[in-house]
């Protein structure tokens, strides 16, 4: 059978669809609202720049100071047990040691330690002339130059000599002399025993303590090491060196 919707009719089919039509559009929009917004992505931040932390200076601490070297047997000694405790220490150098051992320097810069200057044949500064005195620590600066790429700033004057004079002429050079605060005297070769008594009972903080890696037998210098770093360890000493 032909069915044929009158015009009324037409318009009533028409109202229909448009009514399904917009709740179809409506239920579209009602869920979406409902729908949780996904998250924004972060945006990717520049990484924070790293800072390198430098090993605090020891509050208490003490500076191990050794003269007359490098030595071909006894400064190596003297590096491994240091290297053992993990102490650092401040080398003063003979200017004509550096030439005939120029490795043994270079050894001690790249430990970690401090290479300073006492003078090319540790000669007593006080007598000698303005010329003689500039031979002595110029020489001495060049022999250790070459070997750890800087010029020492500190000066060990042979037996602590000083006086005005020195003074002067060392100021003129660029350098700051160097003594000590407790002597070892190592180099009268008085007994292990007497060596470490010697240091451990004059030590505090601060002390710039002398022995010697050269410039004799310094066989007891080297059995006494031990027990003096294990001692001022025990005592929370640590230890830090000269660059003046």
């Amino acid at each position: 059978m032909d069915v044929r919707l009158t015009r009324a009719g037409n318009r009533a089919v028409g109202l229909a669809m448009m009514m399904l039509v917009s709740a179809v559009i409506g239920s579209v929009v009602v869920a979406a609202a409902k729908s949780p917004a996904k998250p924004a992505m972060p945006s990717p931040s520049a990484a924070a720049p790293v800072t390198p932390t430098k090993t605090p200076l020891p509050t208490k601490y003490v500076v191990l100071t050794f003269d007359d070297g490098p030595d071909v047997e006894y400064t190596p000694k003297v590096l491994d047990i240091l290297a053992q405790y993990g102490a650092k220490a401040t080398f003063f150098e003979i200017g004509q040691n550096v030439r005939k051992h120029p490795e043994l320097t270079k050894r001690v810069h790249e430990s970690g330690h401090s290479v300073q200057n006492h003078t090319w044949t540790h000669a007593d500064l006080r007598p000698l002339s303005a010329t003689a005195f500039r031979q002595q620590v110029m020489s001495t600066d060049q022999a250790i130059r070459a070997q750890i790429g800087s010029t020492p700033g500190c000066l060990r004057p042979p037996y602590g000599g000083v006086n005005p004079t020195v003074r002067q002429r060392a100021r003129a050079l660029g350098k700051d002399l160097v003594v000590w605060t407790v002597d070892s005297r190592d180099w009268t070769k008085p007994g292990t025993t007497a060596i470490v008594q010697r240091v451990l009972k004059n030590v505090h903080s601060g002390s710039v303590i002398l022995m010697h890696d050269g410039g004799g037998n310094r066989a007891q210098t080297v059995a006494a090491l031990p027990t003096i770093l294990k001692t001022l360890k025990a005592q929370g000493y640590g230890f830090r060196v000269l660059t003046c």
